[in-house]
This record gives structure tokens, C-alpha cells and sequence, in this order.
């Protein structure tokens, strides 16, 4: 994926503050190089608000650099690790309870305290916040004193509750409580306030900049301290401008999609991934076709079967991503997750890229050319015209969406491929104004809940921000998701039987079509910084990236084990 919006002028602004060296930190100066790490590809536009409740559209760093969570959870060791929290504990079947960190304060020197996380647990009772769900089951959080935290379920969600718990920042009541209810979801934050290792220092249309601070609570009480004293995230315009700048040394980590990345890393020493070889990338999302079932003919399980039989997505692994990402299983699960895959039923219930049979299954479904065109038509006759929008600039995107299309009127379906800006394509995707979309909104978790969340949450709402996008409704698969979420996350038998059920509805209904293993994109390049995370047992094993969500995923312990270049 990557970065666009800004022109060509304003990028040769931001490679002359990438490579100055001076410690004007105005808007228009820069920063020590040797203390600055440069970073790119996640920020899709000029950085526009701080409020960490809009966890869709944040500025890069928002969460983990200023506002931090209770828990982190690292996924390559499968487990939790205390943050704000010292501990939190299931002490009853109904009641959990969080003991904070004492001696932790907010950037304004006040104090974190139990009443914090009250009262950011609360905001999940305007309905627009996305935790509103939360409410459904929790039944009242109360403060025990200045460090302790009872949270009471009417009914305990483990799988949903050990995600909220490392996904949410905690916001400072003294601060927050000021703020109405629209605001809460719509203030830009313009001047945030956190707990975390660094402060907002600056921003333009084209970088988004943190500064260290000198107390940060996790010195003291972890003994961890992150290496730069500057944080300059670059808006840049092109998968093909990342990876010049970064083979120049002008930024230090890109988390874009950079076509060619393969030939660059096998050789150029400087440059690294975290594998040394294909994919190079640790799997963080599945690629999905996400397809508007609200709209005819989409609202048809037969004709979206029919489209996954129809896309060739070898082509697209092998094509514009050369071999950097992987076909996905049917089943949409990632890698992490294999454990919970129903192999049989994949082998019975799966699909693959087969012309033929989906030709006969449009057939069979009454979809066929009856105006001599070259497309079919509906069972009743009418024509048939869809669009695949991706992000106008992701070329790996836009390639991958021109090979569908091309697949799909292969076989007698209409499709074509649309690339508005990302701003336009996220309205339409909330609103539910579009055909078929790429997205990979959900990523590597603590649970394989999380995906099928993702797939069939209901109620469908107006603006749908984070979840089920293509508006599936089915009471069935939502009440087996509800069900999946209460089931302790120690019990893995009890998950596997829970997952081969709600896949033996995704596989029979595909709701959405998985497609690829989307990477968690991260090139390096060692010039400035090094002892950046790798496969390699002697390196760090933590995520090195800035995709929102990431950094309570352990990626802000990256930050603490980099260490400058000779």
C-alpha cells in the first residue's frame, strides 16, 4: 500500500528536510538526521486529527506514540504484555479486574488514574464510538481505588474483551470529559495529550512529526527507552518515490508496497525485510474482495461463488507483487491461525480459479448472455455493470484490480476498475455507494474472532467505519460470532469447533472473497538505524511498523531496540 495526495513540489520539499541537518523544528525546518527516524506508508493524506476514539483515521503515531492501551499483545509469542496495566485478572466468571501502573501521568503532569480508564470505557456508551458494542455485554466498570479497575459482565466475552483490552487507548477524563458527545468522535485533537514516549511537535500537508519526551513512565518501571529523539512521518505520493527514498537513505523504514522491493533487498545490503527471501514479509492481513450485497446481483451466493471461481489470483502473486504476498486458504484465516482452519472442509466446501466452473455456475444460476454482448444478464433479463474501486496510487492495487476485472469479463461478467482517492473510496465504502472493493481492514490478532467479526458483524449501520463492509446479513453466522467471543481464550478445542462452524457458512455464502496474505510491509534501510527486527534469532522478533493498531502489537518495542549506525 502506499502514500499519496501531495505533488511532486511538495516531495522535493520533503526530501530537502529529510536530508538537512539542522534543529530548526519549525513547520518548515528539520531535524538531526542522526537522531530522526524518517518513516513512511501509512499516513494516505496531510494528517488531519489526533483523536484516538477515530481508530479508522488517526495520524500515524497517534496511538503508541502519544495515547497507549492497558495491555500490549505480541503475536509472535501469542501473548499479553501489562502496559498502563501491572495486571488485570479474571477474579469471578462475571468480573475482571485491571490494576494500573502507579506513578504514571499524562503529558500535562496530571495523574493516570482508575478514573481514566473509567471514563474512557464509558465513551463506549455513545453509540457512535466504535466500542459501542462493548455495552452490549458489559454491565458496569467502577473505580476500587486510584490504581484498581472492576470491570462487571451480564456476559464475559474472553475472545472480545482480551482484544479491547490491548486495541483501545486510554483517554485522560480531565481533558476528554470537556468534549460533547459529536465531538468525541469528530474533534480533530489538536492538541493531544498522552502518556506515551513521545509529544506532538509539528505537522504539514506533508509530514507528520513527534518529539521525544524526557519522563516517559516506562524508563522507570520497564527500564525500556526508544532511540530517536525525532519521529518524521512522509506523506509521499507513489509506491515508486518510497522506494527511492529509502534506497537513498532519505527515509528509514517504509511500510508501503514498493514494486521491485525483491530485486533491491537481494542487492543492496543496506536494505532488509524481515525474511531474507520470499515473501520477505511477515503475513499481517488477508486481501479481500469485499462485494456490495446489498445490490443485485451481489445479493446472490450462487454469482459470488461464481466470481471466486472466477479470479486467477496466482496471476496477481506471481504479476504485480512478485511472489512478495501468498494466495490466501479459502477460508480468508491467515497463516497464525492454521490451527483453526477445517482442512476438510476446505477440500469439500473451497474454491479455486477455474474459468470453466464458473462459467457453469453463472449457467446454472440463470445468469447468461441473451443479448449477444459478451456478458450475461440477471435471471430476469437485466444487464449487469460492476465497478472494482481500489485507491487511486496503490499500484499493487490497481494492477491487482485490473487482473480481476480482466478475469471476471473473461467469463461473461462486466467489470471494471475505478481509482478514486482514498478520502473518496472510505466514504463510499462507509456509506455502502459502491460494487466491489479491495480491503484488508482486519489484521493479525489475538483470535481468529476478529476475522469473522469483520466478515459478519450486525447491526449493519449507516456509515459502516470498520466492519462488514459488503452490509452481509445473516442472524445466524452473528449469533455463532457472539458465541465464539465468549469461549475462554484458553480453550482452543472449543475455538477450533466454533471457526469450522462459522466457516462452513463463509465458504458456502463468501460474503467476501479472500484473496491474497496482504504483507506487513517493511523495508529498512540500515543506514541511519540498525538491530532492526528479523527472522534471524539474534535480532528483535517485534513488528517493525506503523500501521495503526500496530504499535500495541509490540511495534513501539521496535523503537526501543533500533540503535544508531556506526
Amino acid at each position: 500500500m502506499l502514500n499519496r495526495s501531495s505533488t511532486m513540489a511538495a516531495l522535493g520539499a520533503v526530501v530537502l528536510v529529510v536530508t538537512a541537518c539542522s534543529t530548526d523544528n519549525g513547520a518548515g525546518g528539520s531535524y538531526p538526521r542522526d537522531e530522526t527516524l524518517y518513516t513512511t506508508g501509512t499516513q494516505w493524506g496531510p494528517p488531519s486529527n489526533w483523536n484516538p476514539i477515530m481508530n479508522w483515521t488517526y495520524a500515524t503515531g497517534t496511538v503508541g506514540y502519544a495515547y497507549e492501551t492497558l495491555f500490549l499483545y505480541d503475536p509472535q509469542e501469542e501473548g499479553e504484555i501489562p502496559w498502563l496495566a501491572e495486571s488485570g485478572a479474571w477474579t469471578d466468571e462475571d468480573t475482571y479486574v485491571v490494576t494500573l501502573r502507579d506513578g504514571i501521568t499524562w503529558e500535562d503532569d496530571e495523574p493516570l488514574t482508575a478514573d481514566d480508564v473509567v471514563f474512557t470505557v464509558e465513551l463506549g456508551q455513545i453509540d457512535s464510538v466504535p466500542y459501542s458494542n462493548l455495552w452490549n455485554w458489559l454491565d458496569g466498570v467502577e473505580a476500587r481505588d486510584e490504581t484498581t479497575v472492576e470491570f462487571t459482565f451480564t456476559e464475559p466475552r474472553h475472545q472480545e474483551w482480551e482484544n479491547w483490552l490491548y486495541s483501545n487507548a486510554i483517554v485522560p477524563e480531565h481533558i476528554w470529559s470537556e468534549l460533547g458527545e459529536d465531538e468525541i468522535v469528530s474533534d480533530p485533537n489538536e492538541d493531544p495529550v498522552g502518556t506515551g514516549p513521545y509529544t506532538y511537535a509539528d505537522h504539514t500537508d506533508e509530514r507528520m512529526i513527534w518529539a521525544k519526551k524526557d519522563d516517559w513512565w516506562a524508563t522507570e518501571h520497564l527500564d525500556l527507552e526508544v532511540a530517536p529523539n525525532y519521529i518524521v512521518d512522509v506523506v509521499t505520493t507513489s509506491n515508486e518515490n518510497a522506494l527511492t527514498m529509502l534506497d537513498q537513505n532519505e527515509i528509514d523504514m517504509s511500510t508501503n508496497f514498493l514494486p521491485g522491493i525483491d530485486q533491491t533487498l537481494d542487492t543492496d545490503e543496506h536494505i532488509t525485510s524481515y525474511y531474507d527471501g520470499p515473501p520477505y514479509m511477515i503475513p499481517a492481513n488477508t486481501a479481500w474482495l469485499n462485494m456490495n450485497t446489498e445490490r443485485e446481483p451481489l445479493d446472490d451466493a450462487d454469482f459470488r461463488r461464481a466470481m471466486a471461481h472466477a479470479i486467477d489470483v496466482e496471476q496477481i502473486v506471481a504479476g504485480p507483487y512478485s511472489d512478495l504476498v501468498e494466495a490466501a486458504d479459502p477460508t480468508g484465516l491467515l497463516p497464525v491461525w492454521e490451527n483453526y482452519i477445517d482442512e476438510d472442509l476446505v477440500a469439500e466446501q473451497g474454491f479455486s480459479y477455474d474459468r470453466d466452473e464458473a462459467e457453469a455456475l453463472l449457467e446454472e444460476a440463470g445468469y447468461t448472455d441473451t443479448t449477444g454482448d459478451g456478458y450475461v444478464e440477471t435471471p430476469d433479463g437485466d444487464p449487469i455493470a460492476l465497478d472494482l474501486a481500489v485507491p487511486s496510487g496503490w499500484t499493487d492495487w490497481m494492477e491487482a484490480s485490473r487482473i480481476i476485472s480482466e478475469n471476471l469479463q473473461e467469463v461473461g461478467i462486466d467489470a471494471t476498475s475505478d481509482t478514486p482517492d482514498e478520502a473518496a473510496l472510505q466514504d463510499a465504502r462507509e456509506t455502502g455507494d459502491f460494487d466491489l472493493i479491495i480491503n484488508n481492514e482486519r489484521q493479525i490478532s489475538n483470535t481468529p474472532w476478529t476475522y469473522f467479526d469483520y466478515l459478519f458483524r450486525l447491526p449493519v449501520e449507516e456509515r459502516q467505519t470498520t466492519v462488514n463492509f459488503g452490509r452481509y446479513e445473516n442472524e445466524e453466522a452473528w449469533e455463532l460470532t457472539e458465541e465464539f467471543s465468549r469461549i475462554p481464550v484458553d480453550d482452543r478445542e472449543r475455538m477450533q469447533e466454533a471457526a469450522a462452524e462459522l466457516q462452513e457458512i463463509h465458504l458456502s455464502e463468501l460474503p467476501a472473497i479472500p484473496l491474497w496474505y496482504n504483507g506487513l510491509w517493511s523495508q529498512v534501510n540500515e543506514g541511519t538505524w540498525t538491530n532492526w527486527p528479523s527472522a534471524d534469532e539474534d535480532t528483535p522478533h517485534y513488528f517493525p511498523t506503523t500501521f495503526r493498531g500496530y504499535h500495541q502489537m509490540g511495534a513501539i518495542l521496535t523503537l526501543t531496540e533500533i540503535e544508531p549506525a556506526d
